[in-house]
C-alpha cells in the first residue's frame, strides 16, 4: 500500500497574475499567494498551484517550460457546465469546444488558459457518470 497522494498540479508561467486571475475567473475560488512567483488555488479535491518561470531554477535549470504543455488538461467538476459556458463567454474567448456530450457520459466545455494550457469544465450526465461523480 503506498502513502503517495496527488496533492496539486503546478503550471510554470512566465505571468503568475495573469495566470492566477484566470483560474480565480474560471474556479470562482480565490488564489492564495504565498509570494509573488508563487499562488495556489486550493479546490476539494487538489490544489493547481502556479508558479514564476523564476523558481524553476531551485528544480534545477531548464526543467520546465512556461506555456509549453500539449498533453495534459486540467479538469474542474462544475455543477452545469452550461450556465458555465453562459457565465465564461464574456470573459474569454479562447474557447476549443463549447458544451458537448462525450462517449463517457460528461457534457464537457474545453477551452484554454492565457499560457495556452488546456481547461476542462464538466458534468456528468448519464447515470453511470453521475456514480462514478457522486452525484
Amino acid at each position: 500500500m503506498s502513502n503517495h497522494m496527488l496533492v496539486s498540479i503546478r503550471l510554470i508561467t512566465d505571468d503568475v497574475a495573469r495566470l492566477a486571475g484566470f483560474y480565480e475567473q474560471v474556479s470562482g475560488l480565490p488564489v492564495r499567494w504565498s509570494t509573488p512567483d508563487f499562488a495556489e488555488l486550493e479546490t476539494p479535491a487538489g490544489t493547481v498551484a502556479i508558479g514564476s518561470t523564476r523558481t524553476v531554477a531551485l528544480f534545477g535549470a531548464g526543467s520546465a517550460r512556461a506555456a509549453d504543455n500539449h498533453s495534459a488538461i486540467i479538469e474542474f467538476l462544475v455543477d452545469d457546465v452550461d450556465a458555465e459556458y453562459e457565465r465564461l463567454r464574456p470573459l474569454t474567448s479562447t474557447f476549443v469546444a463549447a458544451p458537448t456530450t462525450m462517449p463517457w457520459g460528461n457534457r464537457s466545455l474545453l477551452l484554454r488558459d492565457p499560457d495556452g494550457n488546456l481547461v476542462n469544465l464538466f458534468t456528468p450526465v448519464t447515470p453511470e457518470a453521475k456514480a462514478k461523480f457522486g452525484r
